[in-house]
């Protein structure tokens, strides 16, 4: 017992929409292939008051076997000056400030950790306290991206 015509044509016609669906998809720049290497993406610039994390995120991926295997990520003020223990202090010797700046700054390897283990910048939850560095850490990381699927 064949199939008739209108179901075969019915299966192709499915066929054909899977196979432009798949395509779609791989188009999106989602997913694609990952050359091996090192490389460096940095998120635009934030301006806004200091307190407010005014800068920028640098974010520093290797890529081994078409997977993120190792990642770094550091934030600057917009004068290129690293954000580190050090930052926060000048914000009008308010010790609330600081502590904000600082929480901050403790995210970065946080993110970093979590984007080598999700695989996925857009798996990572924010950390109270550092949404704007988050979002220049997923903003790096596509640039990093683009340039390792390139």
């Amino acid at each position: 017992m064949g199939m008739t015509l209108s179901k075969k044509l019915f299966a192709l016609m499915m066929a054909m929409c899977l196979g432009v669906c798949c395509l779609g998809l791989a188009a999106c720049g989602g997913s694609g292939e990952l050359k091996d290497g090192t490389y460096t993406g940095q998120s635009s610039y934030f301006e806004g008051e200091a307190a407010d994390g005014a800068g920028y995120g640098v974010v520093k991926l290797t890529i081994k076997d078409g997977a993120i295997a190792d990642c770094t990520f550091e934030t600057y003020e917009l004068d290129g000056t690293l954000k580190d223990e050090n930052y926060g202090v000048s914000l009008s010797g308010n010790q609330n400030k600081y502590t904000k700046a600082q929480n901050a700054v403790k995210a970065c390897p946080e993110y970093a950790k979590a984007l080598v283990e999700a695989g996925d910048a857009s798996n990572i939850d924010v950390i109270s306290g550092a949404t704007v560095n988050h979002d220049q850490f997923v903003e790096a990381v596509d640039d990093a991206l683009a340039q390792a699927r390139a």
